[in-house]
């Protein structure tokens, strides 16, 4: 066979290509392709032949690849898929289209899987398992390897398709249905149910709305890849239960270990996704703990492997994080200049509509501290619009819900914006945002009492609010909200009377605070 392409080259009918730590490539000229697909197409059978063995030829290529796309030797072995896309949709439109080879036909989506949403394919890998699923018998025995490729099928299916479906397409019966199958099937753990895509399925749960059973699915899931998987995929599930805990009540004391480890994990598996995803989670824990200069660093590290490893749509919000530990320290300037950056970014990838709403609302705030409040709320709108697109974190919902009461205060004063801030805190109490959003809603809420000439409900609120950041200091913009309210406060109240209402406020839990205010 060598001496053969060594003909072909010498007489310029192959073409022969360095191909980065995988030898040469070879491929023909295109008069040649030409020709030979019209010889194929006289003789059926053989062409039926040969497009098996290429199908079986590039199967093999992207099950050797699927580890090593996960491993610090990573970057060749992406360029090599990148190289090979066209020869590996050829495989999966043999083994869909032309041969109905169910079985070979999965194998090549679960190889192909985390490249697809590494690389921002994932459009097409829906289109990919959408079809193989169609193929698929819908009621293999359970807990036969066909069973077990159908379950890890729909759980990718599900969240391959959450990238361009609204959440109301989950809210359906039929999803409902399929997440409980799904939950029901994984949850009680196996070594089938601890490999990618598999180990994404306590993910059904947040798609379907049902945010605190995602959390206790998180801490099985961690459990099941500690008995069954490897260093990689228990970063997976680690990684997303640290994500969680930082934007959840009582979270953020609970991450450290998990941060400990997964930079453990990171060390050891050197992929350079999970090195940055273990740099988000740090900058979002130092960005909670009000260290911005840590949070940028930590941010910007995270962009820099995103982009090193091409994975493009983790770099607006890389760049949106950077912007947010900006805007947290009252860099006000850089903070627009970054999300100017960060919108330009997600332009290039498609839009990325978790990023856009998120970016949004902090243009939206961006505009508050400049005052200028006509564009604060067309951002705000805008940023609504945009999560009509995606499940919507909690924590975004009470950011906005929380401009637009500053907004309603400033258009129709502090008793309308009352009426606002006090069902938005009981929404975030309820969907258990972490303690430093409700704080800030709660110093809304004493800004508004204070100007409603409310001032021992202006103290309770406040005193309230700085109990739960447990010593965490105030971004610089939080600080401007409260600014001169303690000593406005006092004085209405004489000392004695605000030692008193403070100390009451301080004993206030959120649910407390939020009935108070709901009440009236």
């Amino acid at each position: 066979m060598a001496d053969t392409l060594g003909s072909l080259v010498d007489k310029s009918l192959v073409l022969a290509e360095p191909y980065e730590g995988h030898g040469m490539r070879y491929r023909m000229l295109e008069t040649i392709h030409e020709y030979a697909a019209e010889r194929a197409a006289a003789h059926p059978a053989d062409a039926r032949a040969t497009a098996r063995r290429h199908a079986a030829h590039y199967l093999a290529v992207a099950e050797q690849a699927e580890p090593l796309i996960r491993s610090a030797a990573q970057l060749p072995w992406i360029r090599l898929v990148e190289t090979e896309l066209d020869n590996l949709r050829a495989a999966l439109h043999t083994t869909t289209v032309e041969e109905a080879d169910v079985e070979s036909a999965q194998r090549l989506a679960f190889a192909l899987g985390w490249f697809w949403w590494l690389r921002n394919y994932r459009g097409e890998g829906a289109e990919w398992t959408h079809r193989i699923l169609a193929l698929t018998p819908a009621q293999p025995p359970e807990g036969t390897p066909a069973y077990w490729r159908r379950m890890r099928l729909q759980v990718f299916d599900m969240f391959l398709l959450a990238e361009s479906n609204s959440a109301e397409k989950f809210r359906t019966p039929e999803y409902l249905d399929l997440a409980v199958h799904i939950k029901t099937a994984f949850r009680h753990g196996s070594p089938e149910t601890a490999v990618f895509p598999g180990i994404l399925w306590p993910a059904t749960s947040f798609l379907t709305g049902d945010v605190l059973e995602f959390h206790a699915d998180l801490d099985q899931s961690v459990e099941n890849c500690r008995r069954h998987a490897g260093d990689w995929e228990l970063g997976i599930v680690l990684m997303l239960r640290t994500h969680v805990a930082i934007d959840v009540t009582g979270g953020l004391p609970t991450v450290d270990a998990d941060l400990a480890e997964l930079h453990e994990i990171a060390q050891r598996v050197g992929d350079r996704w999970t090195r940055a995803q273990v740099a988000s989670a740090a900058g979002e824990i130092a960005l909670s703990r009000g260290r911005y200069a840590e949070a940028r660093t930590e941010f910007e590290e995270c962009l820099r492997l995103a982009r090193e490893v091409g994975a493009h749509v983790e770099a607006p919000f890389a760049i949106a994080r950077i912007a947010e530990s900006a805007y947290s320290a009252g860099d006000l300037d850089d903070a627009e200049r970054l999300l100017a950056e960060a919108d330009e970014e997600s332009d290039q990838h498609g839009g990325v509509y978790d990023v856009s709403a998120y970016a949004r609302l902090l243009a939206a705030m961006l505009a508050l501290q400049r005052g200028d409040a006509v564009r604060a709320r067309a951002e705000c709108e805008l940023a609504r619009v945009q999560t009509e697109r995606i499940t919507v974190p909690a924590q975004l919902t009470a950011g906005l819900d929380t401009v637009d009461a500053v907004l309603t205060a400033r258009e129709r004063g502090p008793d309308a914006a009352l009426g606002l801030i006090g069902p938005a805190l009981s929404t975030a109490v309820t969907a258990r945002c972490a303690e430093r959003v409700l704080a800030g809603m709660a110093e809304a809420a004493a800004r508004f009492l204070a100007d409603a000439e409310r001032p021992a409900e202006a103290v309770r609120a406040f005193a309230a609010a700085t109990a739960w950041r447990a010593g965490r200091p105030r971004s610089a913009p939080e600080a401007t909200v409260v600014d001169g309210l303690a000593e406005r406060t006092r004085a209405l109240l004489g000392p004695d009377r605000w030692a008193r209402e403070e100390a009451a406020g301080a004993a206030l839990t959120p649910a407390d605070l939020a009935a108070a205010l709901t009440a009236g």
